[in-house]
């Protein structure tokens, strides 16, 4: 497949010089501070979960702070990044997993993360990569969207994408890929108006309903 090899080699190339230096936007101290962030930005922007989780690690610091914390209370501090009776649920609940299985400390395992309440494959890669420096493939709906455009993937399962892109993607560059695509998306390839006449990644996209002009 050297033909294939090549367009994403150029992809990787075109998107490594356009955004050089990314990391996740969400503010953290440690590893459990990101965990919670990235469980509050479901459906959320990174800047109203930042607002948010400001107040939030400074009343509630630990995982025991968490775990000990009335769901009504954590509820009222987590509202505005909405979904925030799921989200709260979630975080407490994984709080008190961590303080009893892990001496409330955040597993840098894939299959160890993915146990804990409200973490997903999408969440767990997020904290590995930013946190522990373990490289992770993180397919949101960004990643997810601009992955088909390109014609990286035909699935739509985010477990699915995921692990196509491991195959064509070099390990090292996992999460920073993850993150390129993100920033692409915020700013480009976004899903109703794909500002494509500025796409860097224009001539290798072969999405039928991109602009043209």
């Amino acid at each position: 497949m050297p033909q294939r090899e090549n367009r994403t080699a150029k992809i990787l190339k075109i998107l490594k010089r356009t955004y050089p230096d990314v990391k996740t936007q969400l503010y953290y101290k440690n590893p459990f501070e990101l965990l919670v962030a990235t469980i509050l930005s479901a459906q959320c922007t990174d800047k109203q979960v930042n607002t948010v989780t400001k107040v939030l690690f400074e009343k509630l610091k630990t995982p025991k702070d968490f775990a000990k914390v009335s769901i009504e209370t954590l509820e009222e501090l987590v509202r505005p990044t909405g979904f925030f009776r799921n989200k709260a649920k979630s975080i407490k609940n994984c709080a008190s997993m961590l303080v009893e299985n892990y001496d409330s400390e955040v597993p840098s395992r894939l299959d160890a993360l993915v146990k804990l309440p409200g973490v997903g494959r999408k969440t767990a890669n997020v904290v590995l990569g930013a946190a522990f420096g373990i490289q992770g493939v993180v397919v949101d709906t960004h990643v997810g969207r601009i992955s088909k455009r390109l014609g990286l993937t035909e699935n739509k399962d985010p477990v699915k994408i995921e692990f196509d892109l491991m195959e064509i993607i070099p390990k090292k560059e996992w999460s920073n890929f993850s993150l390129r695509l993100i920033f692409f998306g915020r700013a480009v390839c976004k899903a109703r108006k794909p500002a494509c006449p500025t796409y860097p990644l224009y001539n290798l996209c072969d999405y039928p309903d991109k602009d043209t002009t």
